[in-house]
Parts: structure tokens; C-alpha cells; sequence
């Protein structure tokens, strides 16, 4: 399948020129260095950064983080807000020949220690409010914490690196279908290309501003920050409460560049928005589930100068399609073509190329494919493989699980998902984890959780329940102890409690069964 198309920007982006689209990887600790140094490059409530002050701040941690003589290789992780430490962390533990771990700052003590532990993190920076919610045992023996007020303080100011792009950079913590989050292991080259390939097709200009709205623990969060300095441009992190809180930010960053998860959108067209405010915003970007024709067509009401570019993506390629704006009208439904640096392919389980609107396993080989899962062979094996003999690029490709048809236009169209995860809000969510939280205070004998389709979430989480003894009171009991357990996003919305759970042959838990009769 041929790479996305390179034509000229769209009507109603900012003018200026587009990044060229280089495919020589560097070290993702060079990107402060590709704007001017007088160009802004950070925004946030303690002013502005130009790109002399970034590269300066990411230096200085980089030197501190070296300061502390950890092992080359050894893993930081962060567990913050999106404060400007949180912001250079990413660029500034690869400098120091570190690999950055970031945190979700939402997750529980519970989800935060399996990352310690799995990770071998031999650091964690955090605050002292985030430090004082963990207990004896969640931060392991060997995993020093330092809070923001002691970072970089002091310290000689590191250049940049001259890492080898093949080295590892980053772990992403992503739910599986199944057991606890892993960790997808991201070298700076699928880094680095990642931010070169967003950056050229969604035509950032250095004249751009982007509101940084996701979670930088996210693979489409931190290229935020990635693909905006690669263009040169500046991004405004923003941790929001409501959807005034991102329209009031839009307007007082003068904001032309805004991504988001349905669910996000969902608010923001519930919202009111000042007509002069919503025409800022030059570019929109969806991942994290599909836009429905209705939310394309209130976008477009809503945001008349914007070009809309949905997008579909996998944390273990970063990123696969994007559907280019000028498509979207006419194929609302369609996730696009393969984004430059990525060969995406439909496959029949043969490993025969489907032929055009025939269904097959969605497959994505080239640079953007991730290194694995640190420290699981097992899942690694699953799902990292050769690519097919007939692949353009070859090497290990990325095979997603998920079914797509590629038609005789070549736009991909996505199919469904062929493992169980649960996507709410746009977040990936393991059923297994919230039945190992579900059954862990004894409310329930037997639990199994499954995604439902709902308007504002795209999923919502049911879970099918068989008391553990008596019922009553079991349900506001479960409901009080998860809310201190699981983050906002994990927590169930609805219980059904069975005197009994099906079972299939092999006398194990009939999820099909149950979701075919729960979503009938």
C-alpha cells in the first residue's frame, strides 16, 4: 500500500513551509534544537519558552539526571501533571543515556507500583503530594524518588547526545486484552520519525500553536510535544476540568492546533463556544476511536476554518492512517492510508494479501514498528512477527489483531477488533484488570467485564457479577472500594448481577455468550 500522499497544504492551515520529510533518524534529544532560538516552543502558566530556554531546560535535567550516576540503560519514570519537567523529561532522560518511563498522572498507587516494579525503575520523579499516596512496598527497594523542587538544580548542562537512533528511548506503559498494563519499548528513531511523519502531513508550520490536552503517558500525547517542536512551533500543555477550561485556552493561547478522543469532542460541541474562539482553530486530529458521521458533520458546523484529520493508531507502531481532510466529507468512516515512514497491509490468515473489500488482519511494518514489550517474550512473539514474504519494507511488522478492508480506492475501513479490550474515552482498557479489582475485596465470586457501545464514549464498562454470598448492599460496597482503587476512566458504569455465569465447554467463563447478550 502506498505511503499517504505529500501535497500541498490545505486550505485554511496556517501558511509557511511544511517539514521536509527526512528519513534519517537522529536522537529524539535534538528536537529543542530545530526551532529558533528565539521562537517560542513551550507555553503554560509560568510564561513562555523560547527555544534557547528549552534547550537550556532539558540540558540542565539531562546533567542532573547524569549527576546521580545511575546505570546507562537504568529506567526513570514520571508520575506527574503536565509541568515543564513533565514536558522535557521525555527528551531529557535520553540524553543522559536513560530511558524515560512516564506515568499516566491519573492511575492509582496500585497501577502505579506494578509500573515500578515491571519497569525496574531506578527512579521515580513525582511530587511530594503523588509520593506521600504510595505505601511501603509500592516503590520498589532499588528506585531512588526525587520531586520536582530537586531536579536540575545546580547542574552542568548536558549538549545533546549523540545516541545511537536504534537505542532504546522510552517505555509506554498499554493495557493488554489480558493481565496487567505492558510496556512498549520505543527507540528514539520511532520516536524522532514518529514527530517527522505527524509533523509533515498534518502541515505544522513554526507559526502554529498546539494545546497539549492528552495525557503525555500516551503515545498520541507525547507526540504532541515531539511533532510540534520538529516543526518549530509551540505547544500549550494543559491539564483541563471541563471543556470551558479548554475553549478559555484556546482563546488566550490564540490556539490553531487542538487533538482529541471522541469522548473530548463529544463536550466540546456541548459547549459554548464564542464564534471568534472556535475560528482559531486551524487543524483538529482524532485518534483514540472513530468520529461518527454526526460528530464529523457538528465539528465542521462547529469549527468552520479547521481541517479535520481522523487518524488510527497502535502504540506498538505509534501511528498506521490518517484519512486526509479534503476525504472526510465523502468517506467519513474510512481510517485513510498509511502515514509517511509506515507500511500498513490487510492480510488473510494464510499471510496472502486480501484483495481489495476483502476483510483481513490490519498489519503495519517500516521504522515506526516498536522494539517489543519489555521484558514479555511471550507477548512480544504474538504480536511483533516477520511481515508477509510480499511486504515492500520487510523486517517485523506489527500484527494488530484488528480487522480492516482496504477498498478499491485505498482507503483502509476499519472492521472491528479481534481481542477483547475495552476502549472508553479513548483509553485502552484490559477486562482483566478491572475483574482482578472487581473480586479483590470479596463483594463478588465471579466477574467478567466487557466494553458496551455508549454515544459519549465510544465504550462504557459493564461488568456481569455473581455475588459472593449475600447481594445486598454488595453493589454500593464494590462501587465505594473502586472508586479508591481504579482511576476515573477504569470504573465501571453499570453492574448485572447473576445468580449463575454461563460457561462454555471447557467449563470456563462464556464471555462471547455474555456479550452477545448484553449488546443485543
Amino acid at each position: 500500500m502506498p505511503s499517504a500522499g505529500l501535497g500541498s497544504a490545505a486550505a485554511g492551515c496556517v501558511s509557511g513551509p511544511m517539514i521536509p520529510l527526512d528519513p534519517v533518524p537522529k536522537p529524539i534529544d535534538a528536537l529543542p534544537l530545530r526551532g529558533r532560538a528565539q521562537d517560542m516552543a513551550l507555553i503554560d502558566r509560568a510564561g513562555a519558552l523560547d527555544y534557547a530556554g528549552l534547550e537550556a531546560l532539558t540540558g540542565a535535567v539531562a546533567g542532573w539526571l547524569a549527576g546521580l550516576q545511575l546505570a546507562p540503560g537504568s529506567r526513570v519514570a514520571s508520575w506527574l501533571p503536565k509541568t515543564r519537567l513533565a514536558c522535557v523529561l521525555p527528551m531529557a532522560a535520553p540524553r543522559a543515556g536513560l530511558i524515560h518511563v512516564p506515568i499516566n498522572p491519573v492511575l492509582k498507587r496500585a497501577q502505579v507500583a506494578h509500573i515500578l516494579a515491571d519497569s525496574g525503575a531506578a527512579l521515580l520523579v513525582t511530587q511530594d503530594a503523588r509520593r506521600s499516596a504510595l505505601e511501603p512496598g509500592d516503590v520498589p527497594a532499588a528506585c531512588r524518588t526525587a520531586t520536582e523542587d530537586e531536579v536540575g538544580e545546580g547542574s552542568d548542562v548536558m549538549p545533546p547526545s549523540a545516541a545511537d537512533p536504534g537505542a532504546l528511548a522510552a517505555i509506554l506503559y498499554t493495557s493488554g486484552s489480558t493481565g496487567r498494563p505492558k510496556g512498549v519499548m520505543l527507540s528514539h528513531a520511532n520516536l524522532w520519525l514518529g514527530a517527522i511523519s505527524v509533523a509533515h502531513y498534518l502541515k505544522l508550520t513554526p507559526a502554529d500553536r498546539v494545546l497539549g490536552v492528552l495525557p503525555l503517558s500516551f503515545d498520541y500525547g507525547q507526540n504532541q510535544l515531539f511533532s510540534t517542536w520538529a516543526a518549530g512551533a509551540a505547544v500549550a500543555p494543559l491539564d483541563y476540568l471541563t471543556a470551558r477550561d479548554v475553549i478559555k485556552a484556546v482563546d488566550r493561547f490564540d490556539v490553531t492546533t487542538l487533538a482529541g478522543v471522541p469522548p473530548l469532542w463529544v463536550q466540546l460541541l456541548e459547549a459554548d463556544w464564542p464564534a471568534e474562539t472556535a475560528r482559531r482553530l486551524k487543524r483538529l486530529t482524532n485518534s483514540g476511536g472513530a468520529l461518527t458521521p454526526a460528530m464529523v458533520r457538528g465539528l465542521r458546523e462547529r469549527f468552520p476554518a479547521a481541517d479535520l484529520y481522523p487518524m488510527y493508531g497502535l502504540t506498538e507502531a505509534f501511528r498506521s492512517t490518517y484519512l486526509a481532510p479534503e476525504l472526510v466529507d465523502a468517506h467519513p468512516q474510512a481510517i485513510g492510508r498509511a502515514i509517511p515512514f509506515a507500511e500498513v497491509m490487510a492480510v488473510r490468515r494464510d499471510g496472502s494479501r486480501a484483495a481489495p473489500e476483502e476483510p483481513g488482519e490490519l498489519v503495519h511494518a517500516g521504522p515506526l514498528v516498536a522494539q517489543g514489550y519489555w521484558r514479555d517474550a511471550e507477548r512480544t512473539a504474538q504480536r511483533f512477527r516477520p511481515a508477509p514474504a510480499w511486504s515492500r519494507h520487510g523486517g517485523m511488522a506489527v500484527w494488530s489483531g484488528d480487522t480492516v478492508i482496504e477498498g478499491a480506492d485505498g482507503l483502509l475501513r476499519f472492521v472491528g477488533r479481534d481481542d477483547e479490550m475495552i476502549k472508553s474515552a479513548g483509553n485502552r482498557i484490559s477486562p482483566t484488570e478491572i475483574e482482578e479489582a472487581v473480586l479483590a475485596g470479596g463483594e463478588a465470586a465471579e466477574a467478567v467485564a466487557l466494553g458496551v457501545p455508549d454515544a459519549r464514549l465510544g465504550q462504557a464498562i459493564m461488568v456481569v457479577v455473581r455475588a459472593n454470598g449475600e447481594a445486598a448492599g454488595a453493589e454500593a460496597r464494590l462501587r465505594d472500594r473502586l472508586r479508591r482503587d481504579l482511576p476515573s476512566f477504569m470504573q465501571p458504569s453499570r453492574y448485572v448481577w447473576r445468580d449463575a455465569m454461563p460457561r462454555n465447554a471447557n467449563g470456563k467463563l462464556d464471555r462471547a455468550a455474555l456479550k452477545a447478550e448484553m449488546t443485543s
